[in-house]
C-alpha cells in the first residue's frame, strides 16, 4: 500500500462526513428493527438447540423464520440452510409458484447470470422453459411493461433490485414501489417478485412494504451479517411461501422439515449484527466511489447518489486495470490474501470471470470482495466489508494496484 494511495482516501473520507452519517442513521434505524423483531417474537437460548434429519419440530427454526417475517413486513418466511445461494433460492420461489404454460416477465432487463440457466435463456437440464414456462424481458419502462402485461397473461412478474453485472442504476424502494403500483394497475393478478440480493438494510424499508409478494435473498450476503456459513430466504405471502417451501423440500411436506444442524444461533446473530454490516459496506462503497471518481473513473452510483445496494461498479476501462483492483482487494483479504485472482470460467456465467474474496464464508459478498466478468468495457463490481475500517482499507489497496499500472489521472500528472 502506497503513502499516495492512503492519503487520497484519509483526504476523501474527510469530504463524505455528511453522507456517511446518514449512512449511520439508516443502520440505527434497522438495528432497532431487528432488535424489536426478536424481542416480539420472545427470542430465547431454548431456540438455538440443534436438529437433525426430518427437522420435525424444530423451534428455533420456526422462531427464525417468525423473525424473518417479522423484519420484512410479510405474511410468512422460509428460512434455510439447504438453500445454497441466491440464486438457489430464486430458483425454489420461481419454481414454486409458476406451472407449465404460464408467463414470467422480468421487468428489469436481463437477470442475473446465473438466473439464465435457471430461467432456460441459456439451454440447461432441469430450467423453467423444460417444464413448458414462457418468458419474457422488457427494460424498465412503463409503456414497454404495460404492453407486454396486456399481451399477454403474466403469472409473475420480476424486478431485480440490484445492478448484477449490468451498467445501470440499482432501484430504490420508492421506484419499486411505484413500479409495483403500475403492475398492479394493469394486471391486478400477476404475483410480483424482488430479488432482492445486496439491497437488504440498505434503506429503511424492504420490497414487502413496497407492495411485492415475494422477497428473495442470500444470508451470505447483507442478512446473514457476515456469521451465516450457508442459507437463503424467501419472504413474502403465505401462499407464495407454501408454493416455495414445497417445492424446496417436497409436495406435502413444505416447511414442515429441515433440519437446522445447530446453525440457528448463528443465523440469527449474523442477522443481529446485519444492519451495522451493511451500513459499513454501504460507507465503503461511497468512499470507493469518491476516490475512483477523483482518479478519473466512472462509477455507478456516483459517490453522492442515493443507495439501495451495497454494490459499486467501477469502469476500469481494461482487463489489466480490472485485474490489479481485484489483486489489490485480494491482498486486503484476512484470508488467502497471498493468492492472486484471475479470470476463469466459472458455473453459471458466460464470461470468465474474476472474483477477489479473502473471505471466512466461501463466496460470502457480505464480506469485502469485487468480481467482474472480464469483457467489454470492463467493469469492475465492489461489495461488502464486514467493518467499516475493512473496506475503507480494501480501498487503499485496490488504488494503489490501479496506480502502479499509471492509469489513473493523479498518477499521470505526477
Amino acid at each position: 500500500m502506497n503513502q499516495k494511495a492512503i492519503d487520497l482516501v484519509n483526504e476523501c473520507e474527510k469530504e463524505l462526513n455528511e453522507l456517511l452519517q446518514e449512512t449511520d442513521r439508516t443502520a440505527e434505524y434497522n438495528q432497532l428493527k431487528v432488535l424489536t423483531a426478536m424481542q416480539e417474537n420472545r427470542l430465547s437460548d431454548a431456540h438455538f438447540a440443534a436438529t437433525t434429519g426430518y427437522g420435525y419440530n424444530d423451534l428455533g427454526r420456526d422462531v427464525l423464520e417468525a423473525i424473518y417475517a417479522s423484519i420484512f413486513r410479510a405474511e410468512a418466511a422460509l428460512v434455510r440452510p439447504q438453500m445454497v445461494s441466491g440464486t438457489h433460492a430464486l430458483a425454489a420461489a420461481l419454481f414454486g409458484n409458476l406451472r407449465p404454460g404460464d408467463t414470467l416477465l422480468y421487468v428489469t432487463g436481463a437477470p442475473y447470470d446465473t438466473l439464465h440457466a435457471v430461467i432456460g435463456i441459456r439451454p440447461a437440464a432441469g430450467s423453467l422453459a423444460e417444464y413448458g414456462v414462457k418468458y419474457q424481458q422488457v427494460e424498465f419502462d412503463y409503456d414497454e411493461i404495460t404492453k407486454a402485461l396486456q399481451s399477454t397473461k403474466v403469472k409473475m412478474a420480476a424486478i431485480q433490485r440490484s445492478k448484477g453485472y449490468a451498467w445501470r442504476p440499482s432501484y430504490t424502494i420508492a421506484e419499486i414501489r411505484k413500479l409495483i403500483a403500475h403492475i398492479r394497475t394493469v394486471s391486478p393478478h400477476t404475483l410480483i417478485m424482488v430479488d432482492n440480493c445486496y439491497g437488504e438494510f440498505v434503506e429503511e424499508e424492504e420490497p414487502i412494504e413496497a407492495g411485492a409478494d415475494m422477497a428473495v435473498g442470500s444470508l451470505i450476503k447483507n442478512p446473514g451479517g457476515g456469521l451465516a456459513p450457508v442459507g437463503g430466504y424467501i419472504a413474502g405471502t403465505r401462499e407464495c411461501i407454501e408454493g416455495a417451501a414445497a417445492r424446496l423440500t417436497a409436495p406435502g411436506l413444505g416447511a414442515e422439515v429441515g433440519p437446522t444442524l445447530g446453525l440457528t444461533s448463528q443465523l440469527l446473530q449474523g442477522l443481529f449484527l446485519a444492519p451495522q454490516v451493511v451500513g459499513g459496506s454501504v460507507r465503503g462503497a461511497v468512499l470507493a466511489a469518491n476516490v475512483f471518481e477523483k482518479l478519473g473513473f466512472s462509477t455507478l452510483p456516483r459517490y453522492n447518489d442515493k443507495r439501495t445496494d451495497i454494490v459499486q461498479a467501477i469502469r476500469l476501462g481494461s482487463p489489466e486495470a480490472v485485474l490489479a483492483f481485484c489483486r489489490g482487494i485480494q491482498r486486503a483479504a484476512p484470508v488467502d490474501s497471498f493468492v492472486t485472482p484471475e479470470a476463469a470460467p466459472m458455473p453459471g456465467y458466460d464470461h470468465e470471470v474474476v472474483m477477489a474474496a479473502g473471505a471466512f464464508v466461501q463466496g460470502s459478498s457480505i464480506e469485502l470482495s469485487a468480481d467482474a466478468p472480464l469483457r467489454e468495457p470492463y467493469n469492475v463490481f465492489l461489495q461488502g466489508g464486514l467493518t467499516r475500517y475493512h473496506s475503507k482499507i480494501g480501498v487503499m489497496y485496490a488504488v494503489t494496484e490501479i496506480t502502479n499500472l499509471g492509469d489513473a489521472k493523479w498518477q499521470k500528472e505526477s
